[in-house]
């Protein structure tokens, strides 16, 4: 498989009812959508990455971070998700999607080329490593998808209803659902995570304003000496380093 019929999508956008203009928060010298562009750069699988945003006049900024990264550009609907992703590979020669939220301020280039190269060899149309009813122990915000083209355009095609349109993993897999529960049409998957970086009780997304100063310490921490820091890394300066009285 050609790495350039595999893109990562970003999607981001300035409006959030949590914490409002999170995308371009500071973290040590550069915006939360920056430090993304600069770490997924580093996946070796991918041959494309694309900001996916909206049209609305407010994520102007976030297409000018974006251009000065060189990546590619899509802007859509704010609430459909589905078509958003959708239009924003449509044309490309793109087979297959890495979706990434651009509330995830830690991508691991390492863990998304395993997922990425289970995906493949497994020929599922999506995969994940945050399926809850699986059983993987990844950290939040660590989570990342890959699904094929043409089961996003399934779903584009056939799906009607405003919240599948909206959130888009629904349509592949039901948060917290047991899967004996769950039907669907597509062959999803997957991979375990490591034993060493396993705590589903830490939380690496920025929701709140008090996650944001969470992640700030994280590169604090690492930055300017470890550019390349690893969720592993994180986990060990979190177990030795953090002072646990600072949580909430």
């Amino acid at each position: 498989m050609k790495k350039n019929s595999i893109a990562l999508v970003i999607q981001a956008r300035m409006g959030s009812s949590r914490f409002p203009g999170k995308a371009i928060c500071d973290l040590n010298g550069a915006t939360l959508l920056e430090r993304i562009f600069q770490r997924v750069k580093k996946v070796k699988k991918i041959g494309k990455v694309i900001l996916a945003t909206t049209k609305k006049k407010e994520d102007d900024i976030l297409v000018t971070i974006a251009k000065l990264y060189k990546v590619d550009i899509f802007r859509g609907s704010e609430t459909d998700l589905v078509d958003r992703y959708y239009q924003a590979v449509k044309g490309k020669k793109i087979k297959h999607i890495l979706r990434l939220p651009g509330d995830n301020p830690i991508p691991d280039p390492k863990e998304y080329d395993r997922l990425i190269n289970y995906h493949l060899r497994q020929n599922n149309d999506f995969s994940s490593n945050i399926c809850n009813f699986m059983g993987n122990g990844y950290p939040d915000g660590v989570g990342v998808e890959i699904f094929t083209i043409n089961s996003l355009y399934k779903i584009w095609k056939n799906e009607k209803r405003k919240k599948f349109r909206e959130h888009l993993s629904l349509n592949f897999y039901d948060y917290g659902k047991d899967k004996k529960n769950f039907k669907n049409n597509f062959k999803i998957g997957t991979i375990k995570c490591p034993k060493q970086i396993s705590r589903p009780n830490l939380v690496f997304d920025i929701n709140y304003y008090k996650d944001y100063l969470f992640i700030k310490k994280i590169y604090e921490y690492f930055l300017p000496k470890n550019f390349s820091f690893s969720t592993r890394d994180v986990i060990k300066w979190y177990d030795n380093k953090y002072d646990k009285r600072e949580v909430n």
